[in-house]
């Protein structure tokens, strides 16, 4: 099972959607790039669509050069890093786990979704796989559009996160926690690290935030632009 804590001192580096501030998303061209900046995982939507499980956000956001996961997989395969799949596709885990195993990735692979039923349908699949439970539910990008509307909404979470946080990673079976950047206390952090949950922080947009979260101890930063994560 990959090791999902911070590293030499450091949170772990995560292009989130490949590298999507600076190539399409959710291509292998943006995941290529995000390793060549340096990112210890890559974390890319899979999404069914026509019957087949491909690298997209929604039906709406489609990509133009369109990946399947196969393909997506096939290429993590020939490198070291590892792979953050957000699962968009419910009843898709049987064949995301045939996927992995494929390509002899499940060691090296984290799923996230905030579906508690998802993850716990990947742990009897594959225990030895990395399950995120992702907090809040932000399928719609809500929180990168108006952040001044949804933002009073993301500080109330925070204040009692840290007093649920235990029990929802715990129905989720997950050993991991998938937070908003917003969300995301001491308090939070230390929580999760008394369960031997990590700790993610998305989608981080600027290097005061990575600042910030890293002093608070996260284990992984999610970001468009890895470049952000390099200091």
């Amino acid at each position: 099972m990959i090791d999902l804590r911070r590293r030499e001192g450091r949170p772990l580096r995560i292009g989130h959607r490949g590298a999507a501030a600076l190539a399409p998303e959710n291509t292998i061209a943006a995941l290529a790039l995000a390793l060549e900046l340096g990112c210890d995982l890559v974390e890319f939507d899979v999404l069914e669509l026509d019957g087949s499980l491909v690298l997209a956000h929604s039906a709406t956001e489609v990509p133009a050069e369109l990946a399947t996961l196969d393909e997506a997989l096939a290429f993590l395969a020939r490198t070291e890093a590892g792979a953050q799949i957000d699962l968009k596709a419910p009843g898709a885990e049987q064949a995301v786990v045939e996927a992995l195993r494929r390509h002899g990735l499940v060691e090296r692979a984290l799923v996230s979704t905030f579906r508690a039923a998802s993850l716990r349908a990947l742990t009897d699949l594959e225990p030895n796989l990395c399950r995120g439970l992702t907090y809040p539910d932000d399928r719609f990008g809500v929180s990168r559009r108006i952040k001044p509307l949804v933002r009073p909404g993301l500080t109330a979470m925070r204040s009692v996160l840290a007093r649920r946080v235990g029990r929802m990673l715990a129905a989720a079976n997950a050993n991991a926690a998938m937070l908003h950047w917003h969300v995301v206390t001491r308090a939070v952090v230390e929580r999760c690290h008394a369960l031997d949950a990590a700790v993610f922080a998305w989608t981080v947009l600027d290097a005061d935030e990575v600042r910030r979260l890293d002093e608070l101890g996260v284990d992984g930063l999610i970001a468009d632009d890895p470049r952000i994560l390099r200091g």
